[in-house]
């Protein structure tokens, strides 16, 4: 399976060319959340419903801290430093997206987990990691 590409809020472009989010010290997670969230265009920040629940799962609310890496000169890439991993416990984690945001409470970016638009599923013991494409998680040119 692969994810779908990683998508802008209506109100997360005007924050990042407003100075809004500061990509290179700003602190964000990565939150994962089921297919009956309203996470998408319209999101503005988190929390958006739906949360993967953290009972029996492996999954905490709230996420994964995650670091953002920006290489580059004329094209500046924006990718996850480390590429955020959970372990399913008792009951799995059964997720459709994962949203990055500014733990101040803005959602920078959100995705598919399934291209396909369905449902991720990992059993007890299983890890679900949340890799970016090879080309980052966006790119500004």
């Amino acid at each position: 399976m692969a994810a779908g590409a990683w998508l802008f809020t209506a109100t997360s472009r005007l924050l990042l060319l407003n100075g809004g989010f500061d990509l290179d010290s700003d602190t964000f997670k990565m939150a994962l959340f089921n297919s009956s969230s309203d996470l998408g265009a319209g999101t503005a920040s988190y929390p958006a419903t739906n949360e993967v629940s953290d009972a029996s799962t492996g999954y905490t609310t709230g996420g994964i801290s995650v670091v953002l890496a920006l290489t580059g000169s004329t094209q500046i890439k924006v990718d996850i430093a480390t590429d955020p991993v959970w372990t399913a416990s008792t009951d799995g984690i059964t997720a459709k997206f994962a949203a990055i945001y500014e733990v101040a409470g803005n959602v920078l970016v959100y995705c598919l987990l399934d291209s396909t638009s369905a449902d991720v599923t990992v059993t007890n013991g299983n890890t679900l990691t949340v890799a970016a494409n090879a080309s980052g998680v966006f790119t500004l040119s």
